[in-house]
Parts: structure tokens; C-alpha cells; sequence
């Protein structure tokens, strides 16, 4: 990422994402009838409770170093227990699957709800900004944690485990395909390095898509 950004401004926007992410899988846990997160004082947003050395700092300091074109990094998962989910569509008859999916899926939606709200940030500054410098760096930063957070979104969703997306895969298969979630689980660190090396680039377009939708501008 070419950015006038400092690296530290960089990171500390990366960490501030993962961590609403994080909590944001806690948060639903706790809804649904798991206080784990909430007993172990991880439903806090500082950071210190959740950064991952590697993940969290050395990782996307290399990253920045490098002039990668995305920012990707990762905190402490947010631990819960998938037996105490309640099912929340239990009236319907459905395998107790959706309560981890649900889970899974509140924190690349957090990281969705956070790009839409700087993505529109970003279009009253353009609008009413009148193209001053200041509104010019501001739009920068704001553009920088809208890219930052759809990244996060998309490559979570990537339905391998132990992305969030794999949980969704397996509230969705009919029970006679659940060779295939075992099969997943069982080989998924493999296939997601696979993933990242050969097919990530496939994830840059909807990345560049979201991001001109949400933001009216592109930033690539």
C-alpha cells in the first residue's frame, strides 16, 4: 500500500479493526446464550487483551515495509463454546449449525458495517469538503480503514476453515454431505495457505467492487 499514511497510523487502524472483529464474534456468542468471552474479559475494545504478536504487529509491519497492496492481519480469537449457542431457528427443525454460523459471521459483517460508515464518510467529505488539504488527508485516512476492513470481510468469508466463512459453509450442508466439513476441517490450514498463495488475487476485484460502492471513489 503506497500510502502517505505513517506505518504506525497503518497498523493501529489494522488492530482497531480486528479487535471490533473479535469482539464482535463474542458479542454475538454472548447473545446467543455463551458467556465465555464475557467471563474471560475479552468483550473489551482494548487491545491489549486481544493482539496476536505475529498477527497483529509483526505480520502487517512487513506488510507495509513490502508496500503490499492490502493490509491483512489477525488478533486472539475470541473464545466461546459452541454447546451453549442456542438455536436460534430451532422452531424450524434445523441442526443446531447456525448458532457457530452466526457467531462466525457478526465479525466480517462488523468489518462491512465499519467500511459503509467511513465509504459514506468519505462521500460528505468529497461533497462538502471543498477539496482543501485537510479534507484531502482526512479522506485518505478514511479510505485507508474502508479498504483495510473490506479486506478483513472478504478474506474471512472465504468458506475455509478456520476462517468465519467455513462456519457458514457448514450450517448449509445438508447432513449427507458432511464428509465435506470433515474433510475441511481436517486439511483447511493446508488449503488456505494453497489459497492465499495461488487464488487471493481472485479476491481483489470484489475488494475494488465493494469499495467504489460503498465510497463513490476508487482507490486502486
Amino acid at each position: 500500500m503506497d500510502s502517505a499514511i505513517p506505518t504506525i497510523f497503518q497498523i493501529a487502524i489494522l488492530i482497531f479493526s480486528v479487535v471490533i472483529h473479535e469482539v464482535s464474534h463474542g458479542f454475538v456468542a454472548l447473545l446467543l446464550g455463551d458467556p465465555t468471552a464475557k467471563h474471560l474479559g475479552r468483550l473489551t475494545l482494548n487491545p491489549l487483551k486481544h493482539l496476536d504478536p505475529f498477527g497483529s504487529v509483526i505480520l502487517p509491519l512487513l506488510l507495509v515495509l513490502a508496500h503490499s497492496p492490502f493490509l491483512i492481519g489477525w488478533a486472539k480469537p475470541v473464545p466461546y463454546n459452541p454447546y451453549n449457542l442456542k438455536n436460534p431457528f430451532s422452531r424450524f427443525g434445523s441442526r443446531n449449525d447456525w448458532g457457530p454460523a452466526l457467531v462466525g459471521m457478526a465479525g466480517p459483517l462488523s468489518n462491512i458495517l465499519i467500511a459503509l460508515v467511513f465509504g459514506i464518510g468519505i462521500r460528505v467529505l468529497l461533497v462538502f469538503g471543498g477539496g482543501s488539504l485537510v479534507t484531502q488527508n482526512l479522506a485518505e485516512i478514511f479510505g485507508l480503514i474502508v479498504l483495510v476492513n473490506l479486506v478483513l470481510a472478504v478474506f474471512n468469508f472465504v468458506p475455509i476453515p478456520p476462517l468465519d466463512g467455513s462456519k457458514v459453509l457448514f450450517a448449509l450442508l445438508p447432513y449427507q454431505w458432511r464428509n465435506i466439513e470433515t474433510f475441511l476441517q481436517q486439511y483447511g490450514f493446508f488449503l488456505l495457505l494453497i489459497f492465499i498463495f495461488f487464488f487471493s488475487q481472485w479476491l481483489f476485484p470484489v475488494v475494488s467492487l465493494l469499495f467504489r460502492i460503498f465510497s463513490g471513489v476508487s482507490f486502486f
